[in-house]
């Protein structure tokens, strides 16, 4: 029996590609540069163009490219993966799909909540999650040597959310439902699905409607006493796309400085 790969500083990751959704937001952006600082060639995706453009041109390394998406486009996904895999060149692959994309409509009230809200918050958080995913799953097992496939929910899967993100949470619980199971559907072909569940990140996102009384509420609430930096999620990020966690799949991490404990 071969003895297995122990951590190593590169884990797998360095000369081969990963795909990031999402890439031009504010965890999204730590991440791809995490990733390229790890090696990696990184396909950055994203509806802002000019905003991911901007990402891939500030990040370390070379041959990223930038791709702006609306992944409610389903007939993009698989384009989009073919692409990422020719990234890692003849010596390369792809090993991973780091989804971040998503969309949050914060209302004040249940009752301000509007179908067009429903609506765009389930095409883009669940319904691309599980065509993306899917997508995936086919490029990584016709490369024949597996990989990796990160979603990002949220601490509101377990929660429920609140008020007029309800809905928002509703979509990030079905993500977690997704993960676990597609990485059972995935697992005979080495491909793991495991998922992120952030709380309270400093970014534009999470301070869109929020006043001063509401960050420090919530702020409040955290045991650690601080909210997070986008950069707090790029070593979850990078374990779960490495080799370092090869035999964990259909699992859900908690990175929300103990305020969710379970």
């Amino acid at each position: 029996m071969e003895t297995p790969p122990y951590w190593r500083n590169d884990s797998g990751l360095s000369g081969n590609s990963v795909i990031i959704t999402g890439a031009a937001g504010g965890i999204g952006r730590a991440v791809a540069h995490g990733f390229a600082e790890a090696g990696c060639r990184v396909l950055a995706v994203d509806r802002a163009q000019s905003s991911v453009a901007d990402l891939v041109a500030r990040l370390p390394g070379d041959r990223h490219r930038a791709r702006s998406v609306d992944l409610r486009d389903l007939e993009s996904h698989a384009p989009l993966l073919d692409q990422a895999r020719d990234l890692g060149g003849p010596n390369g692959r792809l090993i991973a799909l780091i989804h971040l994309a998503a969309v949050l409509h914060r209302r004040t009230s249940v009752d301000e909540i509007s179908e067009t809200d429903w609506d765009e918050q389930a095409d883009v958080n669940l319904k691309a999650t599980f065509f993306l995913n899917r997508a995936a799953w086919r490029c990584l097992r016709d490369q024949g040597a597996g990989g990796s496939i990160v979603n990002y929910t949220s601490q509101g899967w377990w929660t429920g959310g609140f008020g007029g993100s309800v809905v928002y949470a509703a979509t990030k619980g079905g993500v977690v439902s997704l993960t676990r199971g597609l990485a059972k559907v995935f697992a005979p072909d080495n491909v793991r699905v495991n998922a992120i569940a952030p709380g309270g990140v400093d970014t534009l996102m999470f301070r869109d409607g929020l006043d001063q009384a509401g960050y420090d509420s919530f702020t409040e609430k955290i045991p650690l006493g601080r909210i997070a930096a986008p950069e707090d999620l790029v070593g979850m990020t990078l374990f779960l796309a490495s080799d370092a966690s090869s035999y964990l799949t259909g699992a859900t991490m908690n990175v929300t400085g103990g305020q969710l404990i379970y």
